[in-house]
């Protein structure tokens, strides 16, 4: 079953991606806002339906408690949208799946822990791809400044660095929060302490959509949820992504972690297929190398 769930939660949150990038319109001034409204109130309803049909027993106070993990995700979500509108997909999303290598260096730098060989060798491999794909995107045929500008070029280009160093700062913060020993979150055991932080994660997307919806109003931006529809399939991707990761990381967490890392080469394939982006043969081997150096960095870490 967790071996289903984990190749379910890969394709699905690629899929996600697919969508995220079909709703980003670089016309659309707003696009990103409308993405997350459309997510958060996904994921909004699938927190109602979580606690009116499992027993969690979910005490309000960790949404307070867990804020700051989750505006961390919402936060890096936010920026995620933004440089899709402008980012080919196949570039941003092997960037913003090094959060993992990120949260490796925390661990080292802030907790002492020791770090592998071949953990070290896979993020050097990353780094090399990071700096290789940035050095073509500002050189060349690839020159995103010829078609946005050198401000707006470099803005969007920072974005899945941000997404990245955002999401590393969540899921660093998660190591406290979801551990029974050290966990502030009230009322939880080990068999809840996931799905409360999950369910608080979701309510506060749901608040946050709400916030922007009063500012696309206040801006006189029309929002009609029924007509986002590829927002709205992302949001459904994401929220169905998050739900069988849950039983995929409970199941075997050591093989199902590379498993979903490779989302980004999920990603990848749907992109060239479907939304038809085309790369330098530079551009993909600098890829490849962020990409061998995430899965890399999975496979020793779960171990």
């Amino acid at each position: 079953m967790w071996l289903f769930c984990a190749l379910a939660t890969t394709f699905i949150w690629g899929l996600a991606e697919l969508f995220y990038k079909k709703g980003a319109n670089p016309d659309e001034k707003y696009a990103h806002l409308k993405i997350c409204i459309s997510v958060g109130i996904i994921m909004g309803i699938h927190a109602v339906f979580i606690l009116l049909t499992q027993n969690i027993g979910y005490d309000p106070i960790n949404f307070i408690k867990y804020m700051p993990v989750s505006l961390c995700y919402i936060v890096s979500m936010a920026f995620s949208f933004f440089g899709m509108r402008f980012i080919e997909e196949s570039i941003s999303d092997p960037i913003e799946n090094t959060s993992g290598a990120i949260v490796s260096v925390l661990c080292v730098i802030i907790l002492g822990e020791s770090i592998a060989m071949g953990s070290i060798a896979a993020i050097v491999l990353i780094v090399i791809g990071i700096l290789g794909l940035g050095f073509l995107d500002n050189n060349g045929d690839t020159d995103r400044k010829k078609k946005l500008g050198k401000k707006m070029a470099i803005i969007a280009f920072a974005m899945p660095f941000c997404y990245a160093t955002l999401d590393a700062l969540g899921s660093f913060l998660d190591i406290y929060f979801l551990e029974m020993e050290t966990s502030p979150l009230v009322n939880v055991n080990e068999e809840t302490i996931e799905a409360v932080a999950n369910t608080s994660y979701e309510f506060t997307f749901f608040i946050v959509a709400i916030v922007f919806l009063i500012f696309l109003k206040i801006k006189g931006e029309k929002f009609n949820l029924p007509k986002q529809r590829d927002k709205v399939l992302a949001g459904l991707c994401e929220t169905a992504g998050q739900f069988t990761y849950v039983y995929a990381m409970s199941g075997n967490g050591k093989i199902a972690a590379p498993i979903l890392s490779s989302v980004c080469v999920v990603s990848l394939l749907l992109s060239r297929i479907f939304l038809k982006e085309k790369l330098t043969a530079k551009q993909y081997l600098f890829l490849f190398m962020v990409i061998a150096g995430i899965l890399i960095l999975a496979i020793i870490e779960g171990d």
